[in-house]
């Protein structure tokens, strides 16, 4: 057999509150979005009362050594001896509850979790309106392990209340008194944990908590390498949570992060500051820069681990700077792009972050060209769904591309080529025509091709307004301003035999018209409603609208079939001149 890589340790819950009191095990900061619902708190509370078990805890030995000071300027004095794998939510759970202590929701409101107790059924619920006044039940069990609570004085507090509604027998006091006693108890409740050698590896710890979790699902990366952070550098977890709660609601005073494309979480700012600062986009290199680790020799060191910390503090302190995340997304915005819903992968936008940090900081590319360079990127990025699939190997080929780069004009030059050899001649007339074949409502050929659109100032089929104006996400009513209409209208489809929503849906099949106007043509066919909607405009302005929206000679009258293949190809035609107003641009 090989070295035993754990050990099995008993605790008891007052123990384990205590030592995340002290700082010897790493419970994420209180703080960090709760998950739970309050449901499940209440049947975890239930479940201890009644002596059933909740699971094991899954402890990691941090390996930087007992009594090791946090690196910063964080409060706590020392770094947790054990960080918490598995059982987090647990923890966060009794810990918010016995210390009366609010949580914070995914949504990053505050929320205190208010679990009841009805001494004479023994029953746990989730407080309400009806329950709080109900005087079988003691509204909030936090009370129970409050510094300030006598326990008998609780019990006959509780007792004077219910008999103001009803008679209380002797046998009921007792029943009473003995299950508030019993619930006090449940700090005695036993747990074992798992204590993992920190000689692990990280993906020994994944490893031995899938095979322990009896749901068998793999370890959140993510929560895993903030609970990291909440150890070793608490102070810039909180930054980051700060920067993405501010992120989903506009301020009403000062700047701000929030922004019409993209409301991070914490773990994707962090992986921007990764890239940045360390030229790396994996995730995983988290933990080594966190903990000290040589990945050479596996040994931990100081200060190797002071350095990186000062590195990735650096990073990061310029990924949350609010400047930078601005004048960024004005790339997205001179990309074509105007709204989150033509964003199909945020990876997309994150690493194009990354780049626009190296480029303004690494190799000081003047911000004009930075911008377009950028925006350049993004399009050619978002179009080829570069970042889809294996995107950390992806992104991982792209930084090391960046080796030998040493001046402004070599990144600018660089990106520039990537750029062209993805979007090639066979690219705009074989590939893009092909992918447009789809009748997905998600697709990133569309959102390219409205982006193109925004970038040759076009204006919305049959209307004078613009897309870009009626695509403004800071526009809301409630009809949208420009709507996706079928030019050939599903029932006149379906009088031809076509009924399969992938054939009527496909997006040759849609143009960006006004809401108004997508009603009042319904149901008639194109050879009907597009002569009259034609006479509203000059022979000109016809001719310049036909061609924005791709819509050939004498498109009303076509077979339908012939009609997509023939619009895919100028759809494809249009949004190469749309992004060939990005390339137009001094380097």
């Amino acid at each position: 057999m090989s070295v035993t890589l754990f050990k099995e340790v008993s605790y008891t819950l007052s123990k384990l509150l205590h030592d995340i009191e002290m700082g010897e095990i790493g419970l994420p900061d209180i703080q960090r979005p709760f998950v739970w619902p309050n449901t499940k708190v209440r049947d975890l509370f239930d479940s201890m009362y009644k002596g059933f078990p909740v699971g094991y805890l899954l402890f990691w030995a941090n390996g930087a050594g007992d009594g090791h000071r946090q690196i910063g300027k964080d409060e706590k004095q020392k770094s947790a001896r054990l960080l918490i794998v598995d059982g987090q939510q647990r923890l966060t759970s009794l810990y918010a509850v016995i210390k009366g202590i609010p949580v914070v929701r995914e949504n990053y409101e505050k929320e205190s979790i208010q679990i009841a107790f009805n001494p004479i059924s023994q029953k746990f619920e989730v407080a309400d309106a009806a329950i709080k006044r109900d005087p079988e039940y003691i509204p909030d069990i936090s009370v129970i392990w409050s510094d300030s609570t006598d326990i008998f004085e609780l019990a006959d507090n509780y007792l004077a209340k219910l008999r103001t509604a009803r008679d209380v027998n002797a046998e009921e006091q007792k029943q009473i008194r003995k299950a508030i006693n019993n619930l006090d108890n449940v700090q005695n409740y036993p747990f074992t944990a798992l204590e993992v050698s920190g000689s692990a590896t990280e993906e020994q710890v994944a490893e031995i908590f899938v095979r322990v979790n009896s749901k068998g699902t793999p370890l959140n990366q993510a929560d895993f390498i903030l609970t990291l952070m909440s150890v070793f550098w608490d102070k810039g977890r909180s930054d980051l949570e700060r920067f993405c709660r501010e992120s989903r609601l506009p301020a009403k005073t000062g700047a701000s992060p929030y922004n019409h494309f993209i409301q991070p979480d914490p773990d994707q700012l962090l992986r921007v500051s990764v890239g940045f600062g360390f030229r790396r986009a994996r995730l995983q290199y988290v933990y080594n820069i966190l903990r000290g680790k040589d990945l050479e020799t596996g040994e931990f060191s100081n200060e190797r681990r002071e350095k990186q910390f000062k590195i990735l503090q650096l990073a990061q302190s310029r990924v949350l700077d609010l400047q930078n995340w601005h004048e960024f997304l004005k790339c997205i915005r001179r990309a074509g792009y105007t709204s989150q819903s033509m964003i199909v992968s945020v990876n997309n936008l994150l690493y194009s972050y990354v780049f626009y940090l190296i480029g303004k900081y690494d190799f000081r590319v003047e911000p004009f060209v930075l911008r377009d360079t950028i925006a350049r990127w993004f399009f050619m990025s978002a179009l080829t769904s570069r970042y889809s699939g294996s995107f950390e190997s992806t992104m991982e080929q792209d930084l090391s591309r960046l080796r030998d780069i040493k001046t402004g004009e070599e990144f600018v030059r660089l990106l520039n080529r990537i750029v062209a050899d993805s979007l090639t001649d066979d690219f705009w007339n074989i590939t893009l025509p092909n992918e447009l074949a789809t009748s997905s409502p998600r697709s990133p050929s569309l959102f390219a091709y409205y982006a193109a659109l925004n970038l040759l100032k076009a204006k919305v089929l049959f209307s004078k307004m613009l897309v870009s104006d009626l695509l403004d996400p800071t526009t809301k009513a409630k009809k949208s301003a420009v709507e996706r209409h079928h030019l050939f209208p599903k029932e006149y489809l379906r009088t031809l035999g076509i009924d399969e929503n992938r054939d009527m849906n496909q997006i040759a099949n849609f143009a960006l018209v006004e809401w108004n106007d997508n009603i009042s043509i319904s149901d008639t066919p194109p050879f009907e409603y597009f002569p009259q909607y034609a006479e509203r405009f000059k022979a000109s302005e016809l001719r310049e609208m036909l061609h924005w929206h791709a819509l050939p000679d004498g498109w009303e009258n076509m077979k339908y079939q012939e009609f997509l293949e023939q619009r895919r190809k100028l759809i494809a035609k249009v949004t190469k001149e749309g992004f060939n107003e990005l390339v137009a641009t001094k380097e």
